[in-house]
């Protein structure tokens, strides 16, 4: 029996090493760092402060005296709505999308799948440049705009540079992640129930409410997972789409890193950012009837 235990050890042992060095190892480092005093030029000072975690709810005067600031939590809660606003508008959208392409003969769920999962094979960098050309002032949206009559050309629509441009930046990279789940539910669901559902004189509102939505409750609960986690730290459409002018907690976290200096800080907002994804992956889970280790 021992030798059975000693031998799954190291066969285990490549996998446990792995996981060890490139997720485990990282993710306390941060959690350290958090703890730590800031360096003058960068780095860290290993003496154990609180200092981190302080600076997300006070700041300090010429005293040198803590005070209440809520500029941070303004911060964290911007990106938290942006987030879920991108969750619920996937959600809104994501759906029908699935539904669709599930109900679709196999043959061409293969073409709507490929549809979908085009835009993986660039780079986001690239898809988020081209919105921005879709999106300013002289932009394809504009000018079609312009030519319907709709706008002005001498006053046409801001559209770049705030918080609308940020959510369609962020619905538009991670609906994919909300379609593809509820598809995969969806495509895996014994339509018979629908049917007999009919039979029975349902309308088509109480097959969805009381038959699919039901049945399609992992997948939904998935690609929320899926959307949300992502979008709320997200840094490059805030910072591109947003024009630096909205900060969301992924600007914030790599100003610390960056141009601040503060590596402390930014872990500090590392972590807390972790804690409140947790928390919110729980409640997903407990809504959608599953266990956490099913979303992870």
């Amino acid at each position: 029996m021992q030798g059975v235990k000693r031998k799954t050890i190291w066969l285990a042992a490549p996998f446990l090493s792995l996981m060890g060095i490139f997720f485990i190892l990282p993710l306390l480092l941060i959690v350290a760092y958090s703890f730590l005093q800031a360096g003058d030029n960068g780095g860290v000072l290993w003496h154990f402060s609180l200092e981190g975690y302080t600076q997300i709810l006070y700041s300090r005067d010429l005293d040198d005296k803590l005070v209440f600031d809520s500029g941070y939590l303004e911060i964290f809660g911007r990106s938290v709505a942006l987030a879920a606003l991108c969750t619920f508008i996937c959600l809104l959208v994501g759906f029908p999308m699935a539904y669709h392409m599930a109900t679709r003969p196999p043959a061409r769920r293969n073409l709507w799948i490929l549809l979908v999962t085009i835009p993986f094979w660039t780079n986001l960098l690239i898809r988020t440049y081209a919105w921005m050309l879709i999106l300013r002032s002289d932009g394809l949206l504009n000018r079609s705009l312009i030519s319907l009559g709709i706008v002005d050309a001498d006053r046409p629509l801001e559209l770049l540079y705030n918080n609308s441009a940020i959510a369609i930046g962020l619905l538009y990279s991670y609906l994919p992640f909300m379609v593809l789940p509820i598809y995969s539910n969806l495509e895996r669901m014994d339509w018979r129930l629908a049917e007999a559902a009919s039979d029975l004189y349902a309308t088509r509102w109480q097959t969805l409410r009381h038959v699919i939505l039901p049945l399609a409750r992992p997948g939904i609960v998935s690609g929320c997972v899926l959307v949300f986690t992502p979008s709320i730290g997200s840094y490059l459409t805030s910072n591109l789409l947003g024009g630096g002018k909205t900060l969301m907690l992924g600007n914030l976290i790599e100003q610390q890193f960056g141009f601040s200096s503060n590596w402390p800080f930014g872990s500090a907002i590392s972590v807390v950012l972790m804690a409140v994804v947790m928390i919110c992956l729980i409640i997903m889970a407990r809504r959608g009837g599953r266990g956490l280790e099913d979303l992870l």
